[in-house]
């Protein structure tokens, strides 16, 4: 393999996330007057010189005389800089320790604030080239040493030459003194860095552009050509997610469109090539079409509970892990719950209607409290099981019914059958999934086995119940109250029509899929998923996966991690481990996982390879998917 390149860095606004001077500008004068005024001086001189309309040496001389800076606000930046690491720069720690002999930091800025930042880095005293500032006898900065060719315009080149590096020499930056040391053939590439500022005259000259270290990193072949870098993977986020997910994403380097509604089956098609992950919460299907038609998926994270708008086998023929965030919401929804009980047994909505048309109708009629009455939960999963605590303490009396076992939590009582659950609740609650062997598991049969006068509430699936049967149930007087927040048939967008036969009932509410619509319950819906999403993507690990392998893995620490997802099928294992040799790895360590489907292999080997001796892998039977994590 050919030998490394040494990188050349620049500091400001490529190792760090800010320009020095505007720093030192924001500390020096902070109880200023014409703070404002000095600090939009010193960036406009930073931006003509960094986009090369003024000489480096001449904007520094004007930036200094602008500011009364001292001992001490250059200390307080100094001990500041370790913690404004770029974010790419972060990801990449264990580079910079790995590569020690093979980074230089090349900088206008000045030693006391670049220094902490090598130290942290790795990178040798005698590797950091920059500024030396001259302090006068009471401590305050009177300028820079003039000997040092940093100091002035064109000195980027003449400190690598004086280097004398052999091999090839890139550089990374945002300014045009950067642009200038390939330029002047003092390196045989420049990147324009542009994760923190981007500039348009030095993206020009510039061998290529990079939005993150991780893109120069795949670009120099220092982390396998297999290793995609994060903000070239394109993700999509649908049905208007959380922006704490937005966040989270984008902060680990990853590009994130969102839109706002839920996309049909073509109009996904059209939005997904491309695409490496996506996002959606419970109106976008995602079937086999559409999975065939991804050309670039990885992986879908539902921002909700429920799974079921996901071809789960096709993504598994596929290869693409999907996630969910199966406990986020549970208390929003339990919170809905024991409220819509409350109205419903005090008749709460159908007198407010009549209050809003100028009727007054006191009365105890029919108004009942919640203490002492029975509530029957069917399902009794991580929402059912918490409601049946909070309705417990609130004085009820708890039956549920689910078809798997389950710990009865409090003096909860299971039931054998559902109908006894319904023979006896006051109140019923369903709390089941989305499994399509749920379809219409409550109708007519179960509405005449309720006692007369109970109530019923769904806020799971609008599939699970028949709601013409709920609507005669109704009628009849069987049925006193419902409320419904989940339908058969769904708006795709809220300027869509609703339309329903439980429209207009005595003691109905009905809302829009609201259970888990809560600010809290929708941001820890998108932290959840966001971080089962880095987990994959990053780590490999599948923990929470509803349709691979389920593994827990650790960061990828002095290795590197070749990921393969096959078909479960006889042999793949020893084809796999046979290419692994012919490609002279060592494996450090190796799991296989499989389930009835789809077989997870996840191997960790000592050193660098040929991206090419790893093709083979691609081609063993079997496999779905394969990348490399390093």
């Amino acid at each position: 393999m050919s030998a490394r390149p040494t990188l050349i860095f620049d500091f400001d606004s490529t190792l760090v996330d800010f320009e020095t001077l505007e720093a030192l500008a924001d500390i020096a004068l902070a109880d200023s007057p014409d703070a404002a005024k000095t600090r939009a001086e010193i960036a406009a001189l930073t931006d003509q010189a960094m986009g090369g309309q003024i000489g480096f040496g001449e904007a520094l001389r004007q930036r200094l005389a602008l500011l009364p800076l001292t001992r001490e606000h250059i200390a307080t930046l100094a001990q500041r800089a370790p913690d404004h690491l770029t974010a790419s720069v972060r990801r990449n720690l264990n580079f910079f320790q790995q590569n020690k002999g093979k980074v230089v930091i090349l900088s206008g800025g000045f030693r006391e604030v670049i220094a902490p930042v090598a130290e942290d880095l790795g990178v040798s005293p005698d590797r950091v080239l920059c500024n030396d500032l001259i302090y006068d006898e009471t401590g305050r900065v009177i300028g820079v040493d003039q000997t040092n060719p940093l100091a002035e315009a064109g000195g980027k080149p003449k400190a690598i030459h004086d280097l004398n590096l052999s091999g090839r020499v890139v550089m990374i930056g945002d300014g045009w003194n950067d642009a200038e040391v390939k330029l002047a053939g003092a390196a045989d590439a420049f990147y324009a860095f542009t994760e923190v500022v981007r500039r348009a005259p030095v993206v020009e000259v510039a061998d290529a552009e990079a939005a993150s270290l991780d893109e120069v990193l795949h670009a120099e072949g220092l982390v396998g050509r297999w290793s995609f870098p994060r903000s070239r993977m394109k993700m999509l986020l649908l049905e208007n997610i959380h922006p704490a997910a937005v966040e989270r994403l984008e902060e680990a380097g990853y590009s994130v469109e969102t839109q706002k509604g839920a996309l049909d089956e073509d109009d996904l098609i059209a939005a997904i090539k491309g695409v490496h992950v996506l996002g959606i919460r419970s109106k976008t299907t995602v079937s086999r079409r559409v999975l065939e038609e991804a050309d670039k998926l990885m992986a879908v994270a539902a921002f909700c509970i429920g799974t079921n708008q996901i071809d789960l086998e096709a993504a598994s023929d596929h290869g693409v892990a999907v996630f969910n965030a199966p406990y986020s919401n549970t208390r929003s929804v339990v919170e809905l719950a024991i409220g819509l009980m409350i109205v419903l047994m005090r008749d709460v909505t159908d007198k407010s209607a009549a209050m809003h048309v100028g009727q007054w109708n006191k009365s105890a009629t029919g108004s009942k409290e919640l203490r002492g009455k029975t509530l029957g939960i069917v399902g009794y999963g991580a929402i059912g099981s918490q409601l049946s605590v909070l309705a417990e303490n609130l004085g009820m009396r708890v039956l549920f019914y689910d078809l798997s076992e389950r710990l009865a939590l409090g003096n909860a009582r299971r039931m054998r059958s559902l109908d006894a659950l319904l023979a006896e609740s006051d109140v019923v609650t369903l709390h089941v999934d989305g499994r399509k062997e749920n379809s219409a598991i409550f109708g007519a049969a179960q509405f005449s086995k309720m006692k007369e006068g109970a109530l019923f509430l769904n806020l799971s699936r609008g599939h699970v119940v028949d709601v013409g049967a709920l609507s005669q149930a109704i009628g009849s007087g069987r049925v006193a109250g419902a409320a419904v927040d989940v339908f058969p048939e769904e708006p795709r967008t809220n300027s869509d029509p609703f339309e329903s036969p439980l429209q207009g009932l005595k003691n109905m509410i009905l809302t829009p899929h609201i259970g888990g619509s809560t600010e809290e319950a929708q941001e820890a819906i998108a932290e959840f998923a966001a971080e089962r999403l880095l987990g994959y993507l990053n780590r490999g690990d599948t923990t929470f996966s509803v349709n691979l392998p389920n593994v827990q893995l650790a960061e990828v620490s002095a290795s590197h991690r070749i990921l393969h997802i096959h078909r479960n099928q006889p042999g793949v294992l020893a084809e796999l481990n046979r290419a692994l040799a012919s490609a002279g790895l060592n494996i450090l360590g190796q799991h296989l996982k499989t389930d009835e489907r789809t077989g997870y292999v996840i191997t960790d080997v000592d050193h660098d390879y040929d991206p090419e001796a790893l093709r083979e892998l691609k081609s063993v039977p079997g496999t779905l998917k394969f990348r490399t994590l390093h």
